[in-house]
C-alpha cells in the first residue's frame, strides 16, 4: 500500500480479509478497490445466486465479484474502463486459481454492451465514493457514476434476462421499483439487503425478465 493514499483507506485496511480471504498472498486493490470491492462472503453470496451459466461483471474493478463467479460459472467476462484495475483484477484472479475462467475486457461497459450477451449481467457501478453515506436517500438518478441507473438497466436488459445490481445500503427502493416497472411487461423485482459482521452493507436488486422465466418453465 504506497504511502499516497495510506491515510485515506486506514480504515478499510482494517477489513483487507473480509474484502479478500488471500489478501496476505499478494492481493493488489488500488484507492478506490479499498472502499468499492465487494466483501468476498457477499461476492460469494452473489455467485450462488447468479448461478453457473454465463456471467457479465460490467464494472470488474480489482475482481472480487468476478472471481467468486468463476468458482461457480462456465464463463465468465470481466469489464472496466480501468486498465490499473483490469491487471489487478487479473493478478488477483491469479492468486483465487482462476484466471483460466474469466475473460478481462478493457472497455466502456456502455460501448461494449450492443455486441454482448450472457444469462446474467451483474452491476456494482461506481456509487460515488464513500460520501453516498452522508445522505439519508441514495438516488440512483444523479449518484451513481458515469450514467444513471434507469440507463444503466436499460442497458443491461438488451444483454441479458437477468440483471443483479449492488447499490448502497440506503438507496430508494422505490426507485427499484421504478426501474422494474420501465420494462412492458414489468420485469420481477427482488431486493435483498447484504449483511456483514451483522451490520447491513449493502442492497442487491435482482430483476428478472419474467417472459424468459415463463418460456423455461413450459
Amino acid at each position: 500500500m504506497t504511502n499516497d493514499y495510506s491515510t485515506s483507506v486506514k480504515k478499510y485496511r482494517k477489513q483487507r480479509y473480509h474484502l479478500f480471504s488471500r489478501y496476505d498472498d499478494g492481493v493488489k486493490l488500488d484507492e478506490e478497490g479499498w472502499f468499492s470491492v465487494t466483501p468476498e462472503p457477499i461476492a460469494n453470496h452473489h455467485a450462488l445466486r447468479c448461478g453457473s451459466n454465463a456471467i457479465i461483471d460490467g464494472f470488474t474493478g480489482v475482481g472480487g465479484n468476478a472471481i467468486q463467479f468463476a468458482k461457480c460459472a462456465k464463463h465468465v467476462i470481466a469489464v472496466d474502463i480501468d486498465p490499473k484495475k483490469i491487471e489487478y483484477a487479473n493478478h488477483n484472479a491469479v492468486i483465487y486459481e482462476v484466471d483460466d475462467r474469466i475473460d478481462f475486457v478493457r472497455g466502456d461497459f456502455f460501448l461494449l454492451a450492443p455486441r454482448l450477451k450472457a444469462d446474467t449481467v451483474f452491476l456494482s457501478p461506481p456509487w460515488g465514493g464513500p460520501n453516498y453515506k452522508k445522505v439519508e436517500r441514495y438516488d440512483i438518478k444523479t449518484m451513481l457514476k458515469p450514467h444513471d441507473g434507469f440507463l444503466l438497466f436499460k442497458t443491461a436488459k438488451g444483454i441479458a434476462s437477468k440483471v443483479v445490481m449492488f447499490l448502497p445500503k440506503n438507496v430508494d427502493i422505490n426507485q427499484l421499483a421504478e426501474l422494474s416497472l420501465s420494462s412492458c411487461p414489468p420485469w420481477s423485482l427482488e431486493v435483498e439487503r447484504n449483511f456483514l459482521n451483522g451490520r447491513l452493507k449493502a442492497i442487491t436488486a435482482y430483476f428478472t425478465n419474467p417472459e424468459i422465466s415463463m418460456n423455461n418453465d413450459q
